[in-house]
């Protein structure tokens, strides 16, 4: 396949990659909105004319922001909904408290680094949990949704997917010493995977599904790491670090394009090494295989769960 570039780069806003998109009409749900770069890619669908749900744990925090959301950009249709992507049975609320179709759906939220393992009431590793199990769970509830007039799924992930690959026979920590950092990027490598492994199965449905890395942007989520460590030279304020986001939703430049990565609004080189952990996507992020077999063991722990007596989702 051709690697895909436009027009856009590092530092491109989201504003400047949607100018011109006229969204009127359409559904979308941001993941996490509340702050960093969740508030802007928000900020911006809402400046297409799309109707925006902020899907965020802290629904009082939500509000505050869907006001500002209608207030800069003057759309009225910008709600929220409570969503915890790290609790199962918030997910299952979520998904059934949604009708009609829905357009994009950007996973956005995240943790990075937590530096002790935290557990779900299920097991599964935290950081894992949150990054990407939750957010799986919540794109296969939504299936139907997005199938309904065909929509585009935007995944955030990281360059930190080059710390490591999902290690299927533990993912969840119990043989391995915990590592904070090794943690998070199994988990953003699995968002990877779960990009291309979409593409793949859900494409005859009309949707698309991609992932990006949004860039160096300080914000709440190192708040683990000790704050940013980029060079300044490599960093982003929120409004670019959204950039990438905003243009796998909206640009009509990537209908059609599915279950690929991509950094600085263009797509990313595949790396066979890990490259200092700086850019690019590593070969086993989006080999096909490897997707194929996450998909199947994220359903087998969702399904396991849902069979545990008491289980309620």
């Amino acid at each position: 396949m051709a690697r895909i570039t436009t027009p856009y780069g590092f530092s491109s806003t989201a504003d400047e990659v949607a100018e011109g998109v006229d969204l009127t009409g359409r559904r979308i749900v941001v993941t996490g909105a509340t702050s960093g770069i969740g508030v802007e890619t928000a900020r911006t669908l809402a400046r297409t004319g799309a109707e925006v749900t902020l899907a965020v744990r802290d629904t009082a925090a939500g509000e505050r922001t869907a006001a500002d959301i209608t207030a800069t950009t003057g759309n009225p249709a910008v709600g929220v909904r409570r969503l915890d992507v790290s609790d199962r049975r918030s997910v299952a609320a979520f998904v059934a408290g949604w009708a009609g179709p829905l357009h994009v759906l950007v996973h956005n939220a995240g943790v990075m680094a937590t530096p002790e393992p935290a557990y779900t009431a299920e097991g599964w590793e935290g950081q894992f949990a949150t990054n990407h199990l939750g957010h799986f769970a919540l794109a296969t509830g939504l299936h139907d949704s997005l199938a309904a007039e065909g929509a585009r799924i935007v995944v955030v992930s990281s360059s930190g997917h080059l710390i490591s690959p999902v290690v299927f026979d533990d993912i969840n920590f119990r043989f391995r010493p915990y590592d904070p950092l090794v943690a998070y990027g199994q988990s953003k490598t699995a968002t990877v995977q779960f990009a291309v492994a979409a593409g793949r199965r859900w494409g005859r449905d009309g949707i698309t599904a991609n992932a990006l890395m949004p860039g160096a942007i300080a914000t709440n989520l190192q708040r683990h790491t000790g704050g940013l460590k980029t060079p300044s030279e490599r960093r982003k304020n929120t409004r670019q670090g959204a950039a990438t986001s905003v243009l796998l939703a909206t640009s009509p430049l990537l209908d059609g394009v599915s279950g690929r990565y991509f950094e600085d609004n263009n797509e990313a080189e595949v790396v066979h090494d890990g490259n200092g952990w700086a850019s690019g996507v590593a070969d086993y992020a989006v080999d096909p295989a490897n997707a194929d077999r996450l998909w199947e063991a994220s359903e087998r722990l969702l399904a396991e769960a849902r069979a545990t007596p008491g289980a309620d989702a």
